[in-house]
């Protein structure tokens, strides 16, 4: 694993006796993006205040780039809110200069960037308007924009493609993948599963307040897989031996004959040998695909969520 941009231990937040956080810890490595999973309510967002100084903790420690994370870190860090937060009757150019100067940079520093996102995104004619005359998805695109046009080391997404068409959720999750090719630390909140399996090399699944899962996406999908291969077969003319064969091992398969002279079979191997019975089937049928079933980022949530109670 890269070295951790932030390293949290035993991180604790209550609320008049309700722990929102209980003893949470992870490391979250530089130049990677992190998918923070949960339902609503299992403490997502109060990590995310945590982070961001808007709320403290009530124990545990967070270690920003090998120090302790402090006011200064907060002109390092860029955060995206589920619940957007721009100036609707104020002009677009001049309010994202206004927040890249709270931030820390310089008003020239704040304008280059600008027309650089500007450029990027082909939206130069927008630098004047107001947010109030844009549609959502225009608005998410500025939006995005105020979050990165400091140039942060670490990127907190919530829901970052709640409001985009296909097309434009494309077009920031390249961003994103571009922003962490160049060393930026993504932490993305969502429940779109697709996109945390697209985009993310490591989770972490918190559930009532406690973490329940955390790893790289592959070692936690190899873990969980279920030990079943999905095959199709071209059946020759030894049909009647395939089939006997299939028939004496009809515990072990799911079997469905498809027609011109194809058959899928899903073999659970957990217990078998599988090599033996892979090369018994082929002694009687031509291999067309072979494929080890590994659960998606959505079947680890589930089955995670509903082991530890709903």
């Amino acid at each position: 694993m890269k070295p951790a941009l932030l390293q949290i231990d035993n991180l604790t937040k209550t609320y008049q006796g309700f722990k929102a956080l209980d003893d949470f810890s992870v490391q979250i490595p530089q130049a990677s993006i992190y998918g923070l999973l949960g339902p609503n309510g299992a403490g997502k967002t109060t990590l995310i205040r945590i982070l961001n100084q808007i709320i403290y903790a009530d124990n545990g420690t967070i270690l920003f780039n090998g120090h302790p994370l402090n006011a200064e870190d907060v002109s390092q860090i860029g955060y995206l809110p589920e619940e957007r937060g721009l100036y609707r009757n104020m002009k677009i150019g001049e309010q994202l200069v206004y927040l890249a100067t709270l931030k820390g940079m310089s008003v020239e520093q704040a304008k280059a960037q600008l027309s650089f996102w500007f450029e990027k995104f082909q939206i130069q004619s927008w630098i004047d308007k107001k947010v109030s005359g844009l549609s959502k998805g225009m608005a998410q695109k500025v939006q995005f924009i105020s979050t990165v046009l400091h140039r942060p080391k670490l990127l907190i997404l919530d829901e970052p493609f709640s409001g985009f068409d296909p097309v434009n959720a494309e077009v920031i999750k390249n961003e994103i993948i571009e922003l962490k090719n160049n060393g930026t630390t993504v932490i993305l909140s969502t429940h779109r599963m697709e996109s945390v399996q697209e985009l993310c090399d490591r989770i972490c699944l918190i559930h009532q307040s406690k973490k329940i899962l955390e790893g790289e996406v592959y070692d936690l999908q190899q873990q969980a897989k279920d030990r079943v291969y999905h095959i199709r077969l071209q059946i020759n003319e030894n049909r009647p031996s395939l089939e006997k064969f299939i028939s004496s091992c009809e515990a072990i398969f799911d079997v469905n004959f498809t027609g011109e002279n194809k058959v899928d079979l899903k073999l659970n191997y957990a217990d078998q040998d599988a090599d033996a019975i892979l090369k018994d089937l082929l002694s009687t049928s031509s291999l067309l695909h072979l494929e080890d079933q590994i659960p998606s980022v959505q079947e680890l949530f589930v089955r995670n969520i509903k082991k530890h109670g709903n």
